[in-house]
């Protein structure tokens, strides 16, 4: 694979000086944390990707330096990787060609909500997105695990779901993004406003194929969320009653998760609601369903062993912090050895599936379940811990996985395609075509551009 660079070297400082007002780090120690985000949870990623550093990071305040960023780009070939929080896992944002990143951080206005809509800029933190829109009755639809400090722009460009997928299901869903304002890295970079599908071919593309500016999304009515630990006896009791809570839609929920032992004995400081050997279920819950809620717990042989109201679930670290992929950072911090999958099982209301997989991996793959809605179905997703002992075993598992129903949403990859749908996007290639015919955005994370026919 061969990846865009620079046609020939490049005075950083002659380069930094043509950027005028435009805030530009160059400081070695901020560079090497600009040009990181979570790989290291993999350790097939960590030898591939350590030492990848951007030459310069600019942070642009407005869509026009934006533009401005971009050209002088152009002009010198320079490739651009652009970066949020860099709270993704799969070295997203990592700068394989080095040149610049660009991080969005500063562009972080919610430029202004509307019933059932907010427009923000790509910046703008979730939890702060959500504190504006709560004031109107509306809430952030989903959002991930790193909710505190994601950025939106990342989250479109790197994400897929979270806590409120269960009632919405994936960002990829029609629906769940309105619109997008992308910056082209063409001769003469546009401003270019992708509204419906034509979203798609943005989302969840890395960065590789426009720099967006301006998000248009929708929200969901807001409800105080109360927060439940509910724990089981064994594991296949906890995950039917999530299959059960999440297909109960009188039931207003916003997460399901469930872990089998001793994934919960990862969780310090949650320890005195999580009893020796016992499975269990992390839920955010409606207060208008807690009745209802708890007389299903009890039908499925379940005991609440901590319960907070929404308030009192506002304070302090919010329970959704120790799911999605929090789970693996808070298992890592215990045994760095661990490293985890993304599996999504078929359809199966007895989940046969998942309980095949727990008894077959046992000890060596831990069970952990999200719970969410794909194709107006309630399915378990698994982000599963694994015992690393080799690469080639991790693909052993991998491949069993694939070979009996199950899909793997591959974490150890930096190529988009290869980590996601395993099949080229031709209208994300295409995309990109038109707008960064250099193919100076992102450059080798996108393995239909690095195969495409001259």
């Amino acid at each position: 694979m061969t990846i865009a660079s620079a046609p020939s070297p490049i005075n950083w400082d002659t380069f930094a000086r043509s950027l005028g007002n435009i805030e530009v780090v160059r400081d070695p120690s901020q560079l090497e944390k600009l040009s990181k985000d979570y790989y290291h949870f993999s350790p097939v990623l960590q030898g591939q990707l350590a030492g990848y550093v951007a030459d310069l990071v600019v942070r642009p305040k407005t869509e026009a330096e934006v533009i401005q960023v971009a050209q002088r780009c152009v002009v010198d070939r320079v490739p651009l990787t652009v970066r949020g929080a860099g709270t993704g896992n799969y070295g997203q944002c990592i700068p394989l060609a080095a040149g610049v990143v660009l991080d969005m951080s500063a562009m972080n206005q919610v430029k202004w909500v509307k019933p059932g809509m907010a427009c923000v800029e790509p910046g703008a933190k979730l939890a702060a997105i959500d504190r504006a829109a709560r004031e109107t009755g509306w809430e952030l639809r989903m959002a991930p695990s790193t909710y505190r400090t994601a950025t939106m722009g990342g989250f479109i460009a790197g994400g897929s779901g979270g806590m409120g997928s269960i009632t919405y299901g994936q960002l990829r869903d029609r629906g769940n993004l309105n619109a997008v304002r992308v910056v082209t890295m063409e001769d003469s970079p546009r401003v270019i406003e992708l509204r419906g599908d034509a979203v798609q071919q943005v989302n969840h593309a890395y960065g590789t194929n426009g720099i967006i500016t301006e998000l248009e999304i929708p929200l969901g009515p807001a409800y105080p969320w109360a927060e439940a630990i509910v724990v089981f006896d064994d594991f296949m009791t906890a995950a039917r009653f999530s299959q059960v809570l999440g297909e109960s839609d009188g039931l207003i929920k916003k997460l399901i998760t469930v872990f089998a032992w001793p994934v919960p004995s990862y969780f310090g400081a949650l320890q005195a609601h999580l009893p020796e050997g016992k499975a269990a279920a992390f839920v955010m819950i409606a207060e208008p369903s807690l009745e209802l809620f708890g007389e299903l717990v009890k039908e499925l042989d379940g005991t609440i062993t901590c319960q907070k109201s929404a308030q009192e679930a506002r304070k302090g670290t919010l329970l959704v912090e120790f799911t999605w992929n929090h789970t693996t950072l808070h298992a890592r911090s215990v045994d760095p050895t661990l490293t985890y999958l993304q599996t999504i099982f078929p359809y199966d209301a007895e989940l046969k599936g998942v309980e095949h997989f727990y008894h077959h991996f046992g000890d060596e793959v831990l069970m952990h379940l999200e719970f969410l809605r794909i194709g107006g179905r309630v399915c378990p997703a698994a982000l599963q811990l694994v015992r690393y002992t080799t690469e080639n075993r991790l693909n052993e598992i991998i491949r069993y996985h694939e070979d009996h129903g199950a899909f793997i949403a591959n974490p150890h990859t930096y190529l988009l395609e290869d980590g996601g749908m395993k099949q080229v996007d031709q209208a994300q290639v295409n995309f990109k075509a038109q707008v960064d015919p250099y193919g100076l955005l992102n450059p080798g994370k996108m393995r239909g551009w690095l195969e495409r026919q001259p």
